[in-house]
């Protein structure tokens, strides 16, 4: 009696391993990436979040100024930068975790290139490359409010990723 009252609870446990198990797996493929990164897990190919409002341009950032957030590294071209993405970083991030602003607007997620950029309402946001971005720019209000719409369902269904 003891050991058939044994076997069931190893079989009881097993089978809630099992079913946490299945649950972990679907639910890492039910939402997009919070954070578009490397295969090196580094955030936006390592470009500096702070220097494109400080200083109106795209530049790399450092190693040695890093600094980890939302599941990714962050690297910047000084510790100043470094120090106010650690304080404020949703006022530096891009928009849509750093994919394609045009690519979500649409539907979708795509790679960006840091230097396809733009700030608008204080906000930072990416482009796959120049091209996409003046699309992008002939509506940004709009591209903006179908971008949102679309990043809030990307969070329970996970895009199609186009591109690179």
């Amino acid at each position: 009696m003891k050991s058939m009252k044994k076997i069931v609870a190893v079989v009881f446990v097993a089978a809630l391993i099992t079913a946490g198990l299945i649950f972990i797996l679907k639910s890492r493929n039910r939402s997009v990436e919070t954070v578009n990164k490397t295969a090196n897990g580094i955030a936006l190919q390592g470009y500096d979040a702070v220097a494109y409002f400080n200083e109106s341009k795209a530049t790399e950032g450092k190693p040695e100024f890093s600094h980890e957030w939302n599941g990714a590294k962050w690297l910047f071209a000084n510790p100043a930068n470094r120090d106010a993405f650690k304080k404020e970083p949703e006022k530096y991030a891009p928009q849509y975790g750093g994919y394609c602003s045009w690519a979500v607007s649409r539907g979708y997620t795509a790679n960006a290139d840091p230097r396809a950029w733009k700030i608008v309402d204080g906000k930072l946001f990416l482009n796959y490359n120049k091209d996409v971005q003046k699309r992008w720019e002939e509506d940004i209000p709009g591209n903006i409010n179908s971008a949102n719409q679309n990043w809030i369902t990307f969070q329970t269904k996970k895009p199609e990723h186009k591109g690179n």
